[in-house]
């Protein structure tokens, strides 16, 4: 299947962003170095290869196999990256590659420019994003990444319930959640659906209800009806216990949740795929249709971003490296490896398995409104312009109305108002 084409638009996401002391705490090193060798193993700090089918880890070896050149891969836990890396920053001790969640404004000027091998290697144009400050492409997109549905595959044909299998077919969250009831009425499952406690997951959720999340309009940030909509419709799936609301309100793992065999369905994204063939063997998954109310819609982007520093003695050789990982050859391995869908254009791809799954993600991307692509896109034109994701009011907020601490109302509000003191003209 080829890559499919993203589409462009100029609304902006919701995410707050603040500026603060970051920058001036780097005035101290920026024209320093960290004193590596060029003859040193490259080291590349990233978080969940190990997750994924260890496919940056075989891409490396392969690397020093063709050329003698050792890349170490350094893949730390999730919530500590963004920390390791500003702790490296700080001490004048960046590596010489990293896979990030975001650009960060301790960093940002020391990253290299990229540009010429976004071009060679046909990055997605959406994901080829400059700097606005100087035009130059500094971070490239390490896979393309979407939300979908999973189902525990076993407790439907045990119910003998139907269920939508590829893009030609669909069904509204009413009938989703009919039908898993149905579900779990039939096997004694414990819950209907768990979702991950994730903006991002939420985004894509108020999508499909019409929803175009927090709206930048011209200055003042705007939500439309159906935002109410789909947040009422979230804490009636709390409250009514079809979701175990400890997920969202005390930060209970999800994904266990689903592994568990105890859930029908689980709200998540392509990114499990892999983990899934891996450590599910007691039941049977399935990539499925997500619900539409009445939209069809995902939530889509860069999975992370790759940047190379300036200033660690080995730029040229993170760059051929770089170059090297992106050509055809190695990045159809490594996406099939990794289990991802590919960042770049025209690959055809031939996963070991469940290529039906992946079809049906890049069929949801392609059917999606252009405001499904904006999450990743703007929270790095952000960190480019040396702002950083401090805080997620939809997340929070939302949090705060699953616990009756405030009304629907009261959450858009502060919602709203919280975006516009920092973001607002």
């Amino acid at each position: 299947m080829k890559g499919v084409p993203l589409k462009k638009t100029a609304r902006a996401t919701l995410a707050i962003l603040g500026t603060g002391v970051l920058i001036a705490s780097l005035a101290g090193c920026a024209n320093g170095s960290s004193g590596a060798s060029a003859s040193d193993p490259l080291q590349f700090v990233l978080s969940g290869d190990g997750t994924q089918g260890g496919g940056y880890q075989k891409m490396a070896d392969l690397y020093e196999e063709q050329t003698g050149v050792q890349v170490e891969i350094v893949d730390v836990p999730g919530d500590d990256l963004t920390t390791r890396l500003r702790n490296s920053a700080q001490a004048n001790d960046l590596p010489a590659l990293a896979a990030a969640a975001n650009v960060d404004p301790l960093w940002k000027d020391q990253i290299l420019d990229l540009s010429q091998i976004a071009e060679d290697q046909d990055i997605l144009p959406l994901l080829a994003v400059p700097d606005p400050e100087d035009g130059k492409v500094k971070a490239l997109p390490t896979s393309l990444t979407s939300v979908g549905m999973f189902i525990n595959k076993s407790l439907f044909d045990e119910a003998g319930v139907s269920y939508p299998t590829d893009e030609t077919q669909s069904w509204t969250w009413d009938e989703f959640v009919a039908k898993s009831e149905e579900v779990q009425a039939a096997t004694g499952a414990q819950y209907g659906m768990v979702m991950d406690n994730s903006a991002h997951r939420l985004r894509s959720f108020l999508y499909e209800f019409g929803s175009e999340g927090i709206v930048d309009d011209g200055g003042t940030f705007t939500a439309n009806d159906e935002t109410k909509t789909a947040l009422e419709y979230f804490k009636k799936l709390n409250d009514d216990g079809f979701m175990p609301k400890s997920v969202w309100t005390a930060g209970e793992d999800a994904s266990a949740t689903f592994k568990s065999g105890q859930v029908v369905s689980y709200y998540s994204g392509v990114w499990q795929i892999a983990d899934f063939q891996s450590n599910i063997t007691e039941f049977e998954w399935a990539s499925v249709p997500t619900p539409q109310q009445p939209v069809k819609a995902t939530n889509y982007g860069a999975a992370s971003w790759i940047v190379a520093f300036d200033g660690t003695g080995q730029e040229e050789a993170a760059q051929k490296f770089i170059d090297w990982l992106y050509q055809p050859e190695q990045y159809s391995a490594y996406c099939e490896i990794a289990g991802c869908l590919p960042a770049v254009t025209g690959l055809e791809m031939n996963y070991p398995a469940n290529q039906d799954a992946f079809a049906l993600y890049n069929a949801e991307i392609a059917a999606s409104p252009a405001v499904s692509s904006l999450q990743t896109v703007d929270q790095l034109i952000g960190g480019y312009e040396g702002k950083f994701l401090q805080s997620e009011p939809l997340k929070d907020e939302t949090i705060k109305y699953l616990n009756d601490q405030q009304s629907v109302d009261e959450t858009i509000d502060n919602i709203l108002s919280t975006t516009q003191a920092a973001l607002g003209e």
